[in-house]
């Protein structure tokens, strides 16, 4: 109802502005078709992504019924030093950080396979404020066109703390340990599983790419770097 009141305010008072809804990729949850598209049908799995569903379809509707610039952005995960603590992301990076400053002992974790399509906040942004800079209001699928894992997530984040890690076990008996010092990093908790997964996001941005000469400048790698760079400095 939110998004509501705000296109029926926009609507009544400021004809001329401009209307920015901030869609997600949890609007496809399980997805229909891989890559998602601007064309591939919704099937939200959690009540975020029922919300988001309603909002971009409201959003839709205003722009189609009281011709208002009122435009949508289908934005992918991305990430920044500035993502919540709550966020698995910024969970991931802050433990092993916290790990690696002995201010805690392991890292718990839930569904290490779930896959997601991350890319740079900062990129995103850059795409939220060209949609507003067309002659013509529209939706736009944002992403990187690359998939990895939590598990890849974890492995990668921890190089940079100087830990590779290895896996033993399996479910929710797995572990990751360092490789040098056999040390455990990572143990499951299965209270960390969502009762509805999306196992698999991936975007396909190419009407962004082609309409907004729009491209994520910053790859998974890079985006990783920042972040641990990020909390690396806060410390320090």
């Amino acid at each position: 109802m939110g998004t509501i009141n705000v296109l029926e305010a926009f609507k009544i008072l400021n004809q001329k502005g401009k209307f920015y809804f901030a869609g997600s990729s949890e609007m496809f949850g399980l997805v229909k078709e891989t890559p998602q598209t601007e064309n591939t049908a919704f099937n939200p799995r959690s009540p975020y992504g029922i919300s988001k569903t309603a909002g971009y379809f409201a959003t839709k509707n205003y722009r189609e019924a009281y011709n208002m610039f009122a435009c949508s952005g289908i934005l992918f995960n991305h990430e920044s030093p500035r993502r919540g603590g709550e966020f698995v992301t910024q969970k991931i990076i802050k433990g092993l950080n916290n790990i690696y400053n002995e201010k805690q002992n392991v890292l718990e974790l839930g569904n290490l396979d779930a896959k997601r399509d991350w890319g740079f906040s900062g990129d995103y942004v850059r795409a939220m404020h060209l949609m507003l800079q067309q002659p013509k209001a529209d939706d736009y699928v944002i992403a990187t066109g690359e998939t990895h894992s939590i598990r890849e997530f974890v492995e990668k984040a921890a190089l940079q703390f100087g830990y590779n890690i290895v896996w033993k076990g399996s479910g929710v008996n797995e572990i990751g340990l360092d490789k040098k010092t056999k040390k455990v990093i990572i143990k499951i908790n299965p209270d960390f599983y969502r009762a509805a997964e999306v196992d698999l996001l991936l975007g396909a941005a190419e009407k962004a790419k082609e309409k907004l000469s729009w491209r994520p400048e910053t790859d998974f790698d890079g985006l990783i770097k920042i972040m641990v760079d990020s909390v690396k400095k806060t410390v320090a």
